[in-house]
């Protein structure tokens, strides 16, 4: 079987190259793998909610494959790729012709897309699921996401996958955590990737303030300059320490350096966060939205707190006891990574793409 494969790759500043890259590493152990092939027994797209894949949406709808949804809301990319007459005709394809004067307001207001709920809860992914072989998903929020737009769609769910790094010494994470001033003792937060609204780092840092002892590390570039120069104050207020893009070796060492990890995500977009599945493989308790899309995590893998009103007060009380009880942060890390390691592992996650995929070609 000759497998089609479609995907941003490094060096693009996505998650989706990240992982693609491991996957298709994998995949080629087990069978013939074509990178943009023009033909093949069967294809496997991957894509997210941005304009990098708007060929590989494309290609999917002219050649229909295996659709790997990294994030089950396509709204923004549609925002992105569409004009205004074709973008309210997709969202009545998806939602009916009532929904046209919707569409228009959205499209009027679709400057505020980034926080407003009503861009999540609109998916748009009827046109992708009614013609794909098989929509890959990973985890239940997306799978529903996806049922609800074309309830005939072959859904399949497949763990994020996990690709360990190289080992770091204590030694250079000791000294990392000294070169950006981290003193003996404080309890080093860590906030990670692409900072949007949706990472919910005002609220991280309105928790913050009444925790002593706890330090903030903020790696990664800013999605809007608007957010940045609204959350500059609040940041210098806080002493938080910040670092743009990292290369992959710098982003584990880094990774490596703090004592918990902070990935809250609302609105939600169906997707499962890769940067949480990288940071309780390596053993890092991850402090997550609670949500659909957090729901497979066993019970002690992951720390989920509620969205809403309570997210400040419950994230605020999460930091006071992870800092005054350590050894509690390093035994939900033990368990995340025994966890990760055993579900999400890469050649486990390669053997079930590589399942569906042949089932997808002895179907034709």
């Amino acid at each position: 079987m000759k497998i089609g494969f479609y995907s941003p790759l490094p060096p693009a500043r996505t998650g989706v190259a990240e992982y693609s890259f491991a996957l298709y590493r994998a995949l080629r152990q087990l069978d013939s793998v074509e990178l943009n092939a023009t033909q093949a027994d069967v294809f496997l797209y991957h894509l997210g909610n941005n304009q990098l894949h708007r060929a590989i949406y494309e290609k999917g709808l002219e050649k229909p494959g295996v659709m790997v949804l990294h994030d089950a809301v396509l709204h923004h990319f549609f925002l992105g790729s569409l004009e205004q007459d074709r973008y309210v005709d997709e969202f009545a394809y998806n939602y009916g012709d009532w929904s046209r004067d919707f569409a228009q307001t959205l499209w009027r207001e679709r400057a505020r897309s980034a926080s407003d709920a009503r861009y999540f809860e609109y998916p748009m992914l009827k046109g992708i699921a009614e013609v794909s072989l098989a929509v890959i998903v990973h985890n239940p929020a997306a799978a529903a996401l996806v049922r609800a737009h074309s309830p005939a769609a072959l859904v399949h769910e497949i763990p994020h996958l996990f690709d360990p790094p190289a080992p770091v010494p204590g030694y250079e994470v000791e000294a990392l955590r000294q070169q950006l001033g981290v003193k003996p003792g404080t309890f080093l937060l860590g906030v990670f990737g692409h900072l949007r609204e949706s990472k919910r780092l005002p609220a991280v840092l309105r928790a913050l303030r009444g925790v002593p002892n706890v330090q903030l590390l903020v790696c990664g570039v800013f999605a809007s300059s608007d957010l940045a120069r609204a959350l500059e104050p609040e940041l210098n207020a806080a002493s938080a320490i910040r670092v743009g893009y990292l290369d992959d070796a710098d982003w584990w060492r880094h990774a490596r350096a703090v004592d918990a990890c902070v990935n809250l995500r609302f609105p939600a977009a169906g997707e499962t966060s890769g940067i949480a599945i990288r940071l309780m493989g390596i053993g890092k308790p991850v402090i997550v939205s609670a949500g659909a899309e957090t729901s497979h995590f066993p019970p002690g893998t992951c720390i989920p707190v509620e969205t809403g009103a309570a997210e400040e007060d419950m994230l605020a009380d999460v930091l006071l006891w992870l800092s005054r009880h350590p050894a509690d942060a390093v035994t939900i890390g033990a368990q995340a990574a025994e966890y990760i390691g055993r579900v999400h592992s890469l050649e486990r996650v390669a053997k079930l793409y590589r399942k569906y995929l042949r089932d997808c070609y002895d179907d034709k």
